[in-house]
């Protein structure tokens, strides 16, 4: 009896098997041809870009996504089949009274296991990558469609954007332009302001020397006179270079 129920146990075992192998070929086959629809996506995806007419393209992704989905539910349905059979494999391979052909059972369960887990790992991988290429065209599709909207809007609105871009850049000029000035005033008054004390300095000096010598007094009252005269020329010089920046700053 025991014999008997290792006979039957073996047969049970090598029909789940032969139910294995034949789900591994299709799964193969059913692989083969997923990898083939993926890349056909990206390709017609990679011809839409220079392809001026985008209707056919369209109907063919369109197409090409329900296939997907369709394929990938028939390939999960396979693969959770596979892994049912593999389990009662197990069972079996652990069954008393099979012992001594135990190690046979286990090395053909552990085959078809591996190929079992290279089937998934592919079939995943495929997935995750047509997933990732379809949202990255989707994107690229959101992208052009935007343009290709802005591009096609009234040219009313299209002048009105382009006149205020104009004047968002004549006005970053005329801020640039004002600080240049602004910056050259403030050197200028600190060179004035280390002139005068210089000029002081000296002009000190020279009193002293008029005050002992009466005879140069003259001299230093014209010379006094001519430097206001420079200094009222100067200022108005200066004053003038301001205006005119700032009138053409704001023109």
């Amino acid at each position: 009896s025991l014999k008997s129920n290792a006979n039957h146990t073996l047969e049970n075992f090598n029909n789940l098997r032969k139910q294995a192998r034949q789900l591994e070929n299709e799964l193969d086959l059913k692989l083969v041809s997923f990898s083939k629809l993926c890349t056909s996506y990206s390709s017609s995806r990679d011809g839409r870009r220079g392809d001026s007419s985008d209707t056919t393209p369209l109907l063919n992704n369109s197409t090409q996504d329900r296939m997907f989905e369709t394929m990938s539910v028939e390939i999960e349905q396979l693969l959770a089949k596979l892994t049912g059979i593999n389990d009662k494999m197990a069972e079996y391979a652990s069954t008393p009274g099979v012992t001594s052909h135990n190690a046979a059972l286990m090395h053909t369960l552990q085959r078809h296991r591996d190929i079992l887990q290279d089937y998934t790992h592919e079939f995943h991988k495929t997935k995750t990558n047509f997933l990732a290429v379809r949202e990255r065209e989707d994107l690229l599709g959101s992208v052009r469609k935007d343009i290709e909207t802005y591009k096609s809007g009234s040219g009313v609105n299209n002048r009105r954007t382009e006149l205020f871009l104009k004047e968002h850049e004549h006005l970053r000029n005329s801020d640039r332009l004002i600080e240049d000035t602004i910056s050259i005033a403030m050197a200028t008054k600190e060179n004035m302001t280390s002139q005068r004390g210089v000029l002081k300095s000296i002009q000190s000096r020279v009193n002293t020397l008029a005050n002992r010598f009466p005879a140069i007094n003259s001299l230093i009252q014209r010379i006094n006179l001519r430097k206001r005269r420079d200094s009222l020329i100067l200022g108005t010089v200066i004053g003038v270079c301001t205006i005119l920046l700032l009138l053409y700053a704001f023109h």
